[in-house]
Parts: C-alpha cells; structure tokens; sequence
C-alpha cells in the first residue's frame, strides 16, 4: 500500500502481469513506461473530442494520464509515481477501464501494435557518469532505481545505466532497448533480422532478444510480464 503521487490517498500496487490480466483485452499493454494504449482517431478534432471526454472522467478523481494528441490517434499512459515507487497500481486499473468505456461511446477501438517505449541503456564502471546525464537532460532519478534516469514531463526515453565490472573495449557502450507489447515483440524481432540484423541471444526470450544490427551494434527488445 502507498499514497499516490497526486491527491495522497491510499493505492495498491500491481505487477505488470496483474494489468495485463484486467485490461488487455481492451487493448491496453504494459511497457517499461506504464500501461499504455493507442486509439486510432479520424483527424485532430475527434482526437481532442476524445481526450476532452477524459479530461472529465478524470476531473473528480484526481488522477491524470499522460496524453498524447496526434491527428492521427490518441496515445494514453498510466503509471503511479511517488517519491519511492515508479509503476502500476490497482487504480491505474480502474482508470483504464474508464478510458476505455469513453472509448466504446466514441467508437474508438484500441491498437496494441501501435505501441512502445524507447530506453537508452550506458554500460558504466561506477555511479560517477549519473549525475552528469542527469544534469545534461534535465532528468530526475526513477524512484527506487539508482540506476535509471526519467524525463520528468515523461516525453524523452528513459537512461538505464547498466553497471559493468570491467571496461569492454570490443563492445559497444550504449545500445537501445526497445519495450514491446508481449503479442507484438516476435514479429519485430523477425522484421529487424529480416532486414539485415543479427540474433546475439534468445536465451531469455520471449522476455528479452538481443539483437545486433549488420556492423554489430546491439538493441535489446524487451516485454514486460
């Protein structure tokens, strides 16, 4: 149990899993970022008609998603973030599924492939290289991760500062991961060596592929579970 981050009151936490299991089927999916879905809109207007209706859904509540308004569609967030936690919550639960009733009334229906979430990942020996990328983008420390930088308007991709032993000169220092919805992962997997990439590892998948592209830099493509 923890208060939220926006009126204080008491929320429960979840696991990826658990959201998963009460919204996917309305075409909500879980990435590094929160939970996430993607309604394709037709043109600006019934974009903004959509996220008014959130708007006052939301208004009583106090909980607020993060919105994104292309002319094209409709991206919305859901993540709880206090000063020690940084995720999911049985109230980003019940917030979805309000989303997704104001969907229905507006004939919108989500598109889980649409979604994703970026993180650049640095190979570093020690904690020195974090405050100078903190400093340098303007990012705050994700609660409870001393190894993670977020944007606090959460717009730019997210730093991971993955801590090595010993430098690795043969190998590339900063590399991409790349959040995928669990139903949507494979088939990227198969476009990117499709089109000339390299298979270092599935080891660990269908939770993590890593993959190198034809001069051997590597991206990660990651799903949350």
């Amino acid at each position: 149990m923890i208060k939220d981050g926006v009126n204080g009151v008491d929320v429960v936490r979840i696991r990826p899993k658990a959201f998963h299991e009460a919204v996917a089927a309305q075409g909500w999916r879980v990435l590094g970022e929160g939970g996430c879905a993607y309604f394709p809109v037709a043109g600006f207007g019934a974009g903004a008609r959509f996220v008014g209706e959130i708007a006052e859904l939301v208004a009583a509540g106090g909980r607020v998603p993060d919105v994104d308004l292309r002319p094209d569609g409709v991206t919305v967030r859901l993540v709880t973030v206090t000063e020690d936690y940084y995720g999911l919550t049985e109230a980003d639960v019940e917030l979805a599924r309000g989303i997704s009733g104001v969907a229905r009334r507006l004939g919108l229906v989500a598109d889980p492939s649409r979604v994703q979430g970026v993180q650049v990942t640095l190979d570093a020996l020690g904690d020195g290289v974090v405050p100078f990328w903190r400093a340098l983008l303007g990012y705050d420390q994700r609660a409870g991760s001393a190894e993670d930088l977020i944007d606090p308007r959460r717009r730019g991709a997210q730093f991971y500062f993955q801590r090595m032993e010993e430098p690795r000169p043969q190998r590339n220092r900063v590399h991409v991961d790349l959040w995928l919805p669990y139903d949507q992962a494979e088939a990227r997997v198969a476009a990117a060596l499709a089109a000339g990439g390299r298979l270092v590892t599935d080891e660990h998948a269908p939770q993590l592929w890593i993959l190198a592209d034809p001069e051997g830099n590597e991206a990660c493509v990651g799903t949350c579970g």
